[in-house]
């Protein structure tokens, strides 16, 4: 505020216009806070103030509301102060209560109106802008072409019917103000049917203040129901907007919530993909293992049998050396008699039990045979079963894809279901609105023929009523010398006439009161002058008749407004049960719209009882995953227990070969020769 006051005052110097010193002492008592309120209430300003203050506020960048209330502004400050305003960005709220704006204030408004983008509240009231009716039309245009404004205060402001259907056109452009305040006007009739028929355009208005407008009973009611209808819709809209902003966000975080739940099954997938292969590397290094075994005990038993064929070859050598021997003991047979039965019986003990080693030999050579061919049928059943484990595995990736794509598809299927469930619920709304504005369009033309032909015959009633003023004008002119007090009454009573049925119909009753009683008056006070003029008694006589017939046409008048008043009262009936019956169509609206939501309730369960199957597939996948591993551990524990058997079993065999070939005879004749 501080920089404000330092603008003005620079700016007063510039211009060489004393600052007013009012306005200075208010500027220095809000000096010290850092509020954003231009408080210039109760200052009376001046134009060259006003064009000072316009140039403050069009640059500055600080100020959101301005209060220039009973600042008893004139024409040209008034004009040049909201001139100010047009390229204002910053003041959202404008109070020009009790400035008595008129016809160029109006127009300026209207202006104001149409430039400013940022302005939200106006106070208008106690202000004559209705008084002109071109000026107050320029307003309202402005009005309607504001797409800012939310609230705007119109009480006391003297508008009239045709005012207020100058703004009946503007709120049917207009689709931002919320809140109209029209107190204390004199809209009438007319204005409150011409409202109502802009309201019926008009979507935005949520609160509507009509009270002291001579407006009837029922165009209150129906004004407060439109009210009420835009209120309604526009609360039932934003419940819309945030159910669907709560849905939008559940199936984003459904969708999130799969795409983490495909990921992490991707994930695993790809985890026992690794394992799959780590193991089937396993395995095959397993089977290379066991192969290489295989091949050494091949090499090991092609050793045994080159070794046996050595044996046999040392055994026909040791049988040639027996031979040669038995020739030397035939030449010292006599010598040795004893030595050769006894080494003739050891060589029968020592040739049975080489006879008996071999036939061990032999059998253990089969023995080996037999467990090499269980081996090889063992090794080609591992095959085949870590051929199945492959197929079982390929089978699980396949149904996991499977799964995954039916998922996927299902997933799509229900956001399509979604997506067409949207689409009936919208064309649906848009047929009701289609409907509904037909039936409304319907009303409005069917009020507009019934309007017309009711102002036809206030037209007529009105034609009647000047004849019947001229009559009395007439009977009066007789007597205007010798009943001046009369006359004035009279006047006085025309002219309350005169403005009762301006303002309402409905008042006729009280005109009546009003012309009865000033009758009695003028005939006391013809009474009173029968005893002293003697002439006037036969005129007014003749007054009386002429009053007396003016009754009778009064009270005609009056039953032709019963007559319309009940007109009137079976139309708004009607066009009650036909709000009625647009309340019944909006209620089955909202209960197409509570199925349409138990249906998104529903796929939603859907989608939540496909993802607890989904877990528990994977959950099954996972187990028999677990299982195989397990089988596969078996298998390793048991190619190891046979290859342990097998180990222990060439040792057994080469300590077999070697005690053999140690106790051979080959071995028994070499030890002697050294």
């Amino acid at each position: 505020m501080e920089d404000f006051r330092r603008t003005y005052l620079h700016l007063c110097k510039e211009a060489g216009v004393d600052p007013q010193e009012s306005v200075v002492a208010q500027l220095q008592e809000s000096r010290g806070t850092q509020s954003s309120k231009l408080d210039l209430s109760g200052q009376s300003l001046s134009s060259e103030t006003c064009s000072v203050l316009a140039r403050a506020l069009q640059d500055d960048a600080v100020i959101t509301e301005v209060a220039l209330s009973d600042c008893m502004l004139s024409e040209e400050g008034a004009k040049v102060l909201l001139s100010g305003l047009f390229g204002n960005t910053t003041v959202k709220v404008l109070d020009l209560k009790g400035n008595n704006l008129r016809s160029k204030g109006a127009e300026v408004l209207g202006k104001l109106l149409a430039r400013n983008k940022t302005l939200r509240r106006l106070v208008l009231e106690w202000n004559a802008l209705g008084v002109w009716e071109e000026a107050f039309s320029l307003f309202c245009e402005g009005l309607g072409s504001n797409s800012t404004l939310t609230q705007l205060d119109l009480r006391n402001n003297q508008i009239n019917h045709k005012g207020a259907s100058e703004l009946a056109l503007a709120l049917k452009r207009n689709n931002t103000i919320e809140v109209l305040d029209l107190r204390w006007n004199n809209i009438g009739l007319l204005g409150g049917r011409a409202l109502l028929e802009g309201l019926q355009k008009n979507k935005s208005i949520v609160q509507l203040e009509t009270a002291g407008n001579n407006i009837p009973s029922d165009t209150l009611r129906a004004l407060e129901q439109s009210t009420g209808h835009n209120s309604d819709r526009r609360s039932s809209l934003r419940e819309s907007h945030s159910r669907t902003h709560v849905l939008s966000k559940e199936i984003n975080k459904l969708k999130e919530e799969k795409g983490r739940q495909f990921l992490s099954l991707m994930e695993t997938i790809d985890r026992q993909r690794e394992e799959l292969g780590n193991s089937n590397r396993s395995t095959s290094i397993q089977i290379g293992q066991l192969q290489e075994a295989l091949n050494e005990r091949k090499s090991a038993v092609n050793s045994l049998t080159a070794k046996l064929q050595m044996t046999e070859a040392a055994l026909a050598l040791s049988e040639q050396k027996n031979h040669n021997m038995g020739e030397l003991l035939t030449r010292v047979k006599t010598e040795k008699d004893e030595q050769r039965e006894r080494q003739s019986r050891e060589r029968k003990k020592e040739q049975e039990e080489s006879v008996l080693r071999e036939g061990k030999l032999l059998r253990e050579l089969q023995n080996l045979k037999e467990t090499n061919i269980q081996l090889r049928n063992k090794v080609e059943e591992t095959e085949r079963r870590s051929k199945s484990q492959q197929q079982q595995i390929f089978e699980v990736k396949q149904e996991l894809t499977n799964s995954t794509a039916e998922l996927k598809l299902r997933l799509a299927q229900a956001e399509d279901r979604l997506e067409m469930e949207k689409r009936r619920s919208k064309q649906a709304l848009e047929d009701m609105d289609s409907l509904r504005q037909k039936e409304v369009e319907h009303v409005n033309r069917h009020l507009e023929e019934t309007e017309r032909t009711l102002q036809e015959r206030i037209f007529k009633l009105e034609g009647q009523r000047i004849q019947l003023e001229e009559e009395l004008s007439k009977a009066k002119a007789v007597c205007v010398t010798e009943r001046a007090q009369a006359e004035e009454e009279l006047g006085r009573v025309r002219a309350q006439v005169r403005l009762e049925e301006q303002e309402h119909v409905s008042a006729l009753e009280e005109k009546l009161r009003s012309v009865r009683s000033s009758l009695q008056e003028v005939q006391l006070h013809c009474s009173q002058q029968k005893q002293t003029i003697s002439e006037l008694q036969a005129k007014n006589s003749q007054q009386s008749i002429e009053m007396d017939g003016l009754r009778r046409r009064i009270e005609e008048l009056q039953q032709d407004l019963s007559g319309k008043d009940q007109e009137r009262v079976a139309e708004v009936s009607r066009v009650r049960v036909e709000l009625q019956e647009q309340i019944g169509h909006l209620q089955a609206e909202r209960t197409a719209q509570g199925g349409l939501k138990e249906k998104i309730s529903a796929l939603e369960r859907e989608i939540k009882v496909l993802s607890s199957n989904h877990r528990e597939a994977l959950l099954d996948k996972e187990s028999e995953m677990s299982s195989l591993l397990e089988k596969l551990r078996l298998k390793d524990a048991e190619i190891q227990r046979m290859r342990e058997d097998e180990a222990n079993r060439a040792s057994y065999l080469q300590s077999a070969i070697l005690n053999y070939v140690q106790g051979s005879p080959l071995g028994h004749f070499s030890s002697p020769k050294k």
